[in-house]
């Protein structure tokens, strides 16, 4: 197997972060969820509603891929590295398929996309230089808060529209599988001021690109 430099991962991480944050994703991603079922009827405020909820979640995917990526850059195992190069190219998937749901429901995608983008990059590199215990850390401590948007959001959204629904499910699904990866791996426990601090932060994201 290739063994790439520095020089080429920085390479790659910059075009990941190009096509994230303008929505250009990977063609060969899995079928969405949502593809065989039929759309609801729902008034203009419900599919308003729906739509910013799924940019929440888009959002939250696109700070996720930012996170994976600081930590693939600065992770000092080669394997730990290629989870984390893994688990990003997964979350590229939830990515297409929150996109294409935003557009079906005629709205669009965060234009905060490319300040939430650098700022997990950071928190992901940090993590990254820290160690890959407290990498992993992050990655589980993240993954546990997005598998509670998504709950959230699953009771949030009109009861019609199962479109939407179905993409949450199998994307809760997948991110508790990615914080129980974490955890085999060897994860470290976040202090709790550090949870408290990602949960306030999640907050300010969820509450600005509702709007925008």
């Amino acid at each position: 197997m290739r063994q790439f430099s520095f020089f080429d991962r920085l390479c790659n991480v910059a075009d990941s972060a190009l096509k994230t944050t303008v929505g250009i994703y990977d063609t060969e991603t899995r079928v969405s969820p949502a593809a065989s079922i039929d759309e609801s009827n729902m008034s203009e405020t419900e599919q308003k509603h729906a739509a910013s909820l799924m940019r929440i979640n888009h959002t939250g995917e696109v700070c996720a891929q930012a996170l994976y990526q600081g930590q693939a850059l600065t992770a000092k195992l080669p394997n730990i590295r290629q989870e984390m190069e893994q688990a990003a190219q997964e979350e590229v998937d939830h990515l297409a398929w929150c996109s294409q749901r935003i557009n079906e429901l005629d709205s669009r995608e965060s234009l905060l996309n490319p300040i939430w983008y650098a700022s997990s990059f950071a928190i992901g590199a940090v993590a990254g230089l820290a160690g890959d215990k407290w990498s992993l850390g992050f990655v589980a401590e993240t993954e546990r808060q997005v598998g509670k948007h998504l709950e959230s959001h699953l009771e949030k959204l009109p009861k019609q529209d199962n479109k939407s629904r179905a993409i949450l499910k199998q994307m809760h699904q997948e991110e508790l599988q990615h914080a129980e990866n974490a955890i085999n791996h060897g994860a470290a426990q976040l202090p709790k001021p550090i949870k408290t601090a990602m949960g306030l932060m999640s907050k300010v994201m969820t509450k600005s690109v509702y709007h925008l």
